[in-house]
């Protein structure tokens, strides 16, 4: 009974009916992240949420405590998870003047990614596709290639992927 009510409202399967009940309360009564067009726990934040580009299978937000700065532009793609506590900050505040945020490159991140609890993402950051950054791992610099996993502060590849894998998994999911 409760599979067929998710369909017809179009809610995710994978979720409990009372994450989108407490996302009602939240995003439409309490008005917090009340400009983010899909669901968001109500721990997590997101500002600039129209600078905030999602693929398809992708739910920014939808873990507990995650925060998204997207006032320089930020870009998820398809099927990224992104756990618990994750931060991606695509602005740093003026040095002089805190008011004031300064301008960077978006943030990009490709297909099949996987942001692991804590993880932090810096300004002007673009990771490739299935790329997996570890818990607590604080990402400074641009791992454009993807198919590995990164680790540690700064990041470091700590792991290459098998492209073919990869690819043939990617298939699986984009049919």
């Amino acid at each position: 009974m409760m599979r067929t009510i998710k369909k017809w409202l179009g809610l995710r399967q994978d979720m409990e009916f009372s994450f989108y009940a407490t996302d009602f309360l939240f995003r439409k009564i309490l008005r917090q992240n009340a400009k983010v067009p899909w669901a968001v726990h109500h721990t997590s934040t997101i500002r600039s949420p129209e600078k905030l580009a999602r693929g398809k299978g992708t739910w920014p937000g939808d873990s507990p405590g995650v925060y998204i700065n997207a006032f320089n532009g930020v870009r998820v793609g398809d099927y990224t998870n992104i756990g618990p506590n994750v931060a991606i900050v695509s602005a740093n505040h003026d040095f002089v003047n805190n008011d004031h945020f300064t301008p960077a490159a978006p943030i990009s991140i490709g297909k099949f990614c996987w942001m692991g609890a804590g993880a932090t993402i810096l300004p002007g950051v673009t990771l490739g596709d299935f790329t997996i950054v570890g818990a607590g791992a604080i990402v400074t610099k641009s791992f454009e290639e993807g198919y590995c996993v990164l680790a540690g502060n700064p990041a470091q590849i700590i792991k290459h992927l098998d492209k073919a894998t990869c690819t043939s998994f990617a298939a699986t999911k984009e049919q």
